[in-house]
């Protein structure tokens, strides 16, 4: 099974340009399959398992054994689509007669609202680093790039200085799949942008084409972890009081985009959603702050 594993993975890298971080999820989803199916028909070797005798039975004790885990349903679903996907290819390659996971149902997801920042904490928040430093030059240019374009982390830190197009207005990124999209940026963001990368190349730190956009103490990319840690440290300066991970900047970009009229399939765009109904979350979330602002500010409320 390990080299239909890696045929699948070949297919999702060469075909369907899949990013890495895509093809490591698939594979680690499909090697606990395997294990599973390895003691599920009694066998001692991965390359021993008949995966054309797996039906809905199999499927069934598979799904069982993924709750029994404690997974949550997100991880559930997740697992059970990666094993879709790789009978939908079987099927495709003609290796299996049916693709029996499709009519497992996945555990239904639970809600969960986005986290969020209002506005007064959010400028609490971009006001804490110490703009005398290089390093807290660079700290405000990247939160000010993940609220101002609604960035995920990882588009953030694999974007370089010729990403953005200072006269447009404009970073490019590439997002999930490897679809690139053009995200916005507004005066201040560009503005930070600049005065970082003039403190660098006063330091004598090069910021010309293809040079990563942000840098670490050690000349190199700044990594997803480090932007966590950065935003852990401002959170606890500016005294906001719970936790906000780096991607609640993404969330709380589409909430004031919403809140101030903003068009939810421009949204969708911004963010670059392939579904609409991914974006709709934060429908729920503008109307629970109106909710609240409504029940604490009206007299009869």
């Amino acid at each position: 099974m390990e080299q239909l594993i890696g045929r699948f993975l070949r297919y999702l890298s060469l075909e369907k340009n899949a990013s890495e971080l895509t093809i490591k999820s698939y594979q680690s989803d499909l090697l606990s399959f395997a294990d599973f199916l390895l003691a599920d028909q009694g066998l001692s070797s991965r390359n021993a398992i008949d995966i054309a005798a797996v039906d809905l039975a199999a499927m069934r004790r598979y799904l069982a054994l993924l709750q029994k885990s404690g997974l949550q349903k997100s991880s559930i679903g997740r697992h059970l689509s990666a094993t879709r996907s790789f009978f939908r290819f079987l099927c495709r390659e003609g290796l299996v007669q049916k693709n029996v996971p499709s009519v497992v149902n996945s555990p239904k997801k639970e809600q969960h609202l986005p986290e969020f920042l209002y506005y007064d904490e959010l400028e609490a928040l971009l006001d804490a680093p110490d703009l005398n430093t290089l390093a807290g030059k660079r700290d405000r240019a990247a939160l000010e790039v993940l609220y101002g374009a609604g960035l995920r982390v990882s588009e953030l830190v694999s974007s370089d200085v010729n990403s953005i197009n200072f006269t447009a207005g404009y970073i490019r990124v590439i997002g999930k799949g490897n679809k690139e999209r053009l995200a916005p940026l507004g005066e201040i963001a560009l503005y930070t942008i600049k005065e970082y990368l003039n403190a660098r190349e006063a330091a004598g730190l090069s910021y010309q084409g293809a040079a990563p956009l942000l840098l670490n103490k050690n000349k190199g990319r700044l990594s997803d972890r480090s932007i966590r840690n950065i935003l852990n440290k401002y959170v606890e300066q500016a005294a906001v009081c719970r936790h906000i991970s780096p991607h609640a900047l993404r969330h709380t970009f589409a909430t004031h985009l919403l809140e101030n009229g903003a068009d939810l399939r421009a949204v969708q765009e911004l963010l670059g959603h392939a579904d609409l109904s991914t974006t709709q979350i934060y429908t729920h979330v503008t109307k629970n702050r109106l909710k609240s602002i409504y029940d604490k500010t009206h007299p009869r409320a």
